[in-house]
């Protein structure tokens, strides 16, 4: 992916964005986020990641990618969410861009009713709008990613999640000049993408090298390119807390064995 790729799609994001605010009733959505809110366990996401009694890994739901393409047709996403959650998962992940990446905020609402594991609404935050979308849908926790946010939004926006919502935030980082920026902001959870978001390319040195920075009170998450026990044994034994992974899973046609296959210890 090219710089300019990226910016294609927060600048696409920002337009959707916009009109979504123009054409919502934005109390409304906050009202509905507080009241989803109360009924929901405060940081559930954070509290499944400390266990240390499996390797928690984040089940990804992932229609599709600019760099793969479609992943998986005609996806049940209720049956879907149900098959991680018996494989085990410690949380579902589900990706919710639209144009670029084939999701939407209905796929998170079909895996909120029928599983209570910990959801993660994935997808590219540029708006504080959307946190409060996010948790009146029923998410437990959202995806900020540093490349696309300055110092003063990211710090803001997990404020908003954390404080205001009782709900966890991940901030996404891929070099060390993005993770300093991410602790600077006050990130208890940080994900390492070993996908490059501007070429694609996918490495787990990525997740090698900046477990290195890690402060003792954060909990990492290595993210991309997993599929193997192997792999995450290492990087678990590096210090990553827990694994999100999404492809493997969606390509396979029994994501519950798979999964158990991966989280046993």
């Amino acid at each position: 992916m090219s710089d300019r790729f990226l910016d294609k799609i927060l600048a696409s994001k920002r337009k959707k964005v916009e009109r979504q605010k123009r054409e919502t009733d934005l109390e409304a959505v906050k009202e509905r986020a507080f009241f989803v809110r109360r009924q929901a366990m405060l940081h559930g996401l954070r509290t499944s990641l400390t266990r240390k009694d499996r390797t928690n890994i984040v089940a990804e739901i992932k229609r599709a990618s600019p760099s793969k393409g479609t992943i998986s047709e005609n996806i049940d996403v209720s049956q879907l969410a149900r098959h991680y959650r018996d494989g085990g998962a410690a949380a579902i992940s589900v990706l919710t861009e639209e144009d670029f990446f084939s999701g939407s905020l209905d796929d998170l609402i079909a895996a909120r009713q029928v599983v209570d594991l910990p959801i993660l609404r994935k997808d590219f935050v540029i708006d504080e709008f959307q946190i409060y979308e996010s948790a009146a849908a029923g998410a437990d926790a959202v995806l900020l990613i540093a490349a696309a946010l300055d110092a003063a939004d990211l710090k803001e926006f997990l404020r908003c999640g954390r404080e205001k919502l009782g709900m966890d935030v991940i901030v996404e980082v891929h070099t060390s000049d993005e993770f300093g920026a991410a602790a600077n902001a006050g990130a208890d959870i940080i994900g390492v993408n070993n996908r490059d978001l501007h070429s694609f390319e996918v490495s787990l040195d990525t997740s090698r090298k900046l477990i290195r920075l890690r402060n003792p009170n954060t909990i990492m998450i290595s993210e991309s390119g997993l599929s193997t026990r192997e792999e995450i044994n290492e990087l678990k034994s590096l210090g990553f807390d827990g694994f999100l992974i999404g492809e493997s899973l969606m390509r396979s046609r029994n994501p519950a064995e798979i999964l158990g296959g991966l989280i046993s210890i």
